[in-house]
Formats: structure tokens, sequence, C-alpha cells
């Protein structure tokens, strides 16, 4: 079976793949988004759903959460104050802009992520509170699914 763990050591095995719009091919390219499905498909073992082709900006012009939504299609939400390693957290890089950006928890002491960054690639980070700010929800993968 899957824990926690086997989310947060893929997510490590994927560190200093650089940042690709739209990729998600370990230690050649990745998004956020990229990094979550590039570690589902290790844990959980096929991609949940076709990806649509998609722009920086997300859907910020329609002012859709998408990703929200697709995350509650694949993910159990859970309350942030919550959170754990091994969890997908939503951000809002933006007051008023939809939530486009996506980390996995990787360490409790201090709060740590990981996530694929634009300018930077797949980075781990402390969750600052510049970080936490922004943080709007919080997921864990279904492995009892498995």
């Amino acid at each position: 079976m899957r824990t926690k763990q086997d989310i947060v050591k893929e997510a490590r095995a994927w560190l200093g793949t650089p940042y690709v719009h739209q990729a998600s091919v370990c230690g050649a390219g990745a998004d956020c988004l990229g990094l979550l499905r590039g570690v589902w498909r290790s844990v959980m073992g096929h991609e949940p759903e076709a990806v649509p082709v998609y722009s920086m900006d997300w859907s910020e012009p329609q002012g859709e959460e998408r990703m929200w939504a697709a995350a509650r299609r694949h993910l159990i939400e859970k309350s942030p104050e919550k959170m754990a390693k091994g969890d997908v957290l939503l951000f809002r890089m933006r007051d008023a802009a939809v939530a486009k950006h996506l980390g996995i928890v990787s360490a409790r002491d201090p709060m740590r992520f990981i996530h694929a960054y634009t300018g930077h690639g797949v980075v781990e980070n402390t969750l600052s509170e510049p970080w936490r700010r922004r943080v709007v929800a919080c997921f864990e993968f279904p492995l009892e699914d498995l």
C-alpha cells in the first residue's frame, strides 16, 4: 500500500527539474500541475483525466476556479489547518485572482513544500508566512482507494 511518505519521496525525486509550462517529465521539465501529475502517476498508477491545454494565466480571464474544481474531483479536501506531509496545497497568488498554483507538503518542522515555480524549477521551500497566506485549500491523495 502506498503512503504519504511515498508521495513526498516521489516529489523529492523531481527536485531540480526545470520549469517548463505544461510539461510533466521528471528531470526534463514541469510546471506545478505537471509536478502533481507526475507524482500522481507514480503513486496512483495513471492519469486521473486528460489535461486540456492551458495558458500561463490559467483561468483568470474567465474567473473560473478550474484547478480547484479538478482537485475536488480527484483528491480529498481537508482544512488547511490540518495539512500534513504528502498533502497538496492550492495557492491563490494574488488577491481576487483564481487559485492556480500547487505544492506538496514535504516536512512539518519547519513546514516545507515542494513546487514548480517559474524561473526556479522544482524546488523545496519553507512554507513561510507569505506563502502560508496564499494557501486557499488543502487536499490529500485518496490512498485508501489503492
